[in-house]
């Protein structure tokens, strides 16, 4: 039986992962695998779509369940992808792109060691500061604090497959494009 192409995406925080998925799933017949966390939603965000919004009870119970594929706490919060969902996907041959952050890439490449993992670098970490500061979301202290996560990923990216600079949204999009549709 064919199973579907299971493809992990990360990226530091800012870096334009988001946006990359946006367009992968206008251009490709994929499937977006919804994260859980615990964070609050940004404005615009609507649970069941971006993320399953729960709390931080509610997130444990799942671990305690054997729910989550992968799990971990990003900035304080529990973020983790719910098994059930992937697995059905992947067994109806259906692609499946996830977006999470390096401990949670590495947990799924032990379960799936056939899935693809491709890391979303920004330019410079100056760059990156640029962005967040751009997006106005958050203050200089959590966006410092962001950088100084950023730091720690970028040095975990040799574990990934493909590593893709994003100087430019439409030709990281477009590598990324061509490496899922060449694996």
């Amino acid at each position: 039986m064919n199973k579907g192409k299971f493809i992990v995406l990360s990226g530091p925080s800012g870096v334009g992962k988001g946006t990359i998925v946006a367009n992968l799933l206008a251009s490709l017949p994929i499937h977006y695998s919804i994260s859980m966390t615990t964070r609050s939603p940004r404005e615009g965000e609507r649970n069941g779509v971006n993320y399953y919004f729960v709390t931080k009870d509610e997130f444990e119970k799942q671990i305690k369940q054997g729910n989550l594929l992968e799990y971990a706490t990003y900035n304080n919060n529990y973020y983790g992808t719910p098994k059930d969902k992937i697995e059905e996907k992947l067994n109806e041959n259906i692609s499946v792109i996830s977006e999470i952050e390096v401990k949670g890439a590495k947990q799924i490449k032990k379960i799936y060691p056939e899935a693809i993992l491709i890391f979303i670098a920004p330019p410079s970490v100056e760059e990156l500061k640029n962005r967040l500061i751009g997006r106005g979301t958050e203050t200089i202290d959590k966006i410092n604090e962001r950088l100084s996560i950023a730091e720690e990923e970028l040095k975990e990216a040799t574990f990934y497959d493909y590593i893709i600079v994003n100087d430019d949204i439409k030709d990281a999009t477009d590598k990324v494009i061509n490496i899922i549709k060449n694996s």
